[in-house]
């Protein structure tokens, strides 16, 4: 039982009675036995209060500890689950991204493009391609990005709707990358004949970052799609965003006609 000590509590010893004015002193008007007993009083609850919390605490302490033991096991388990199977996975992952990624560059440069986009799709020299990248290294960046160049493979290889499939499945805070994978979607719905699916992905992509890069590009996109639906309103008020925004941009050059053409 927890037990406060009472200190400055102690009983008044008997002095001898002296004249104040004798002392040149000031008494002030205390009554020493109420004072006491008030003090006492206050250790007394706290007292009671402890010995209440050590009661409580001692009938549910199966419940406290339990609620301790499992914040400790997730913390451990998370800490665990990073350096066994997170990390080894990531480091597999980035290992496994690089062989794809130079089918990839190899197909953009021009060189056998449609047979290396597959190669970069579908792996090579028992390697894994982006689509089982990005099914076995899910969770990881490599399993991520695995699915943005899976994506642009796929729009290479007339692939329009796993292009679709794999660019919905990149998350990215980047500025660009996050971008292009909504714009790309646009071109997939573009090459489907699905113009007005097209737009909203253009439209989307535009405002989603407006840097100086992929905002005027998605605007003469979306400018274009919407000319092309009839809806020149529309389409003037994007190519006209081209002209005060971004009037340094090469789509900028392109614009003047086109707003006549909207008008």
């Amino acid at each position: 039982m927890a037990t406060y000590n009472k200190r400055g509590f102690k009983a008044p010893k008997e002095k001898e009675e002296k004249d104040p004015a004798q002392e040149g002193g000031y008494i002030e008007d205390v009554n020493v036995d109420d004072k006491d007993s008030t003090t006492a009083g206050v250790f007394n609850t706290l007292d009671e209060t402890a010995n209440k919390t050590e009661a409580w605490v001692e009938k549910n302490q199966k419940a406290i500890f339990g609620v301790v033991g499992a914040i400790a096991v997730v913390a451990i388990g998370w800490l665990c689950y990073q350096k066994f199977v997170a990390d080894p996975k990531q480091e597999d992952g980035a290992e496994a991204l690089y062989v794809a990624q130079q089918n990839f560059q190899k197909a953009v440069d021009g060189v056998k493009p449609d047979s290396l986009f597959v190669l970069a799709l579908k792996g090579s020299e028992g390697q894994y391609g982006f689509v089982d990248i990005a099914d076995k290294f899910s969770g990881t960046d490599a399993g991520n990005l695995a699915n943005y160049y899976a994506g642009v493979s796929y729009l290479n290889t007339g692939k329009y709707n796993e292009a679709i499939q794999h660019l919905e499945k990149f998350k990215s805070d980047d500025a660009v990358l996050s971008v292009m994978a909504i714009g790309l979607q646009g071109d997939a719905f573009s090459q489907k004949n699905q113009p007005k699916e097209a737009l909203e992905f253009y439209v989307k992509a535009a405002e989603k970052n407006k840097n100086e890069f992929t905002a005027p590009l998605y605007l003469l996109k979306a400018g274009k799609t919407a000319l092309a639906l009839n809806q020149k309103a529309d389409a003037l008020k994007y190519f006209q965003d081209i002209k005060d925004n971004y009037d340094a941009s090469p789509e900028a050059q392109q614009v003047d006609g086109l707003i006549g053409l909207a008008q």
